[in-house]
């Protein structure tokens, strides 16, 4: 009998610096946290670009049960056949894309204690590409989970706050915890919801923090000044993991608590610490 469960959701993993505060960092959070289940949004995790069939199956060996993606997740073409021969696996895409693209936004599976939990991968619409309604969406996966599954969490990949707490609200009672991700810069609004649903608007970005959203900032520089093309590239200063840890009732799937975490890996130590 499981009385509660925590789950820890890592923010989305950009490129080699987040790959490499993620493989230092989880031993750690693993032996702070004992989370029953780790979730992380991986795609960013190809050169801040997409995430290649290689990158995924690496991450999941970490122990990752589940990679929630975006709009990202088709910038890598080999990762197509993979997603459609893995359409039952732990790598997601935004659920609200047409049907006949590869893969899924839904992923019903158990701990290794055998709790039964879904994850949910939706995309926002507004500033974003015009995908199907991510709210009915959502409704019509909810209605097909089964009722046993108690544990359910969304990734909400959007650029509007406004989208995201809207989806928030949305969701109140009906899931433990719904998370956003995309923007890259953590928030500071997390909450449990009146209804029991853990909530914040972006969980931040797991990767260079000298940068702009992860990019080189002088290439980021020249291209708003100049508004040119540029090749963008990776940052590598100031790495951090950002996430959240949910604590949630195993019987009824409410949350009890969301806690953010930050970790910053100190290069001239080989050491993190959890920033104060």
């Amino acid at each position: 009998m499981h009385d509660s469960v925590k789950i820890l959701y890592i923010g989305d993993i950009f490129g080699r610096p987040g790959r490499n505060i993620l493989k230092e960092s989880l031993p750690g959070l693993v032996s702070e946290y004992a989370p029953d289940l780790i979730l992380a949004n991986g795609e960013n995790a190809a050169a801040g670009f997409g995430i290649t069939p290689g990158l995924a199956d690496e991450l999941l060996g970490l122990g990752i049960a589940v990679l929630t993606t975006g709009n990202h997740i088709w910038d890598k073409k080999e990762i197509y056949p993979y997603l459609a021969e893995h359409a039952d696996g732990p790598l997601l895409r935004p659920a609200n894309y047409p049907v006949q693209v590869p893969g899924r936004g839904l992923y019903v599976g158990k701990t290794r204690a055998g709790l039964e939990y879904a994850v949910i991968n939706l995309q926002g619409r507004v500033f974003m590409p015009a995908i199907d309604c991510p709210f009915r969406t959502v409704d019509t996966l909810l209605e097909s989970i089964p009722a046993s599954v108690k544990i359910r969490v969304v990734d909400m990949h959007a650029e509007a706050t406004s989208e995201k707490l809207a989806m928030g609200w949305h969701l109140d009672g009906r899931v433990t915890a719904m998370v956003g991700t995309h923007t890259h810069v953590p928030t500071a609004d997390e909450t449990v919801l009146p209804e029991g649903t853990a909530y914040i608007t972006d969980l931040g970005m797991t990767g260079p923090y000298e940068s702009v959203i992860g990019i080189n900032k002088d290439i980021a520089l020249r291209k708003f000044l100049s508004q040119l093309p540029e090749r963008f590239e990776v940052a590598q200063g100031d790495v951090r993991l950002c996430g959240v840890v949910v604590e949630a009732d195993a019987e009824t799937g409410r949350a009890v608590s969301i806690e953010r975490v930050v970790r910053k890996l100190h290069a001239e130590a080989g050491s993190e610490q959890q920033l104060k």
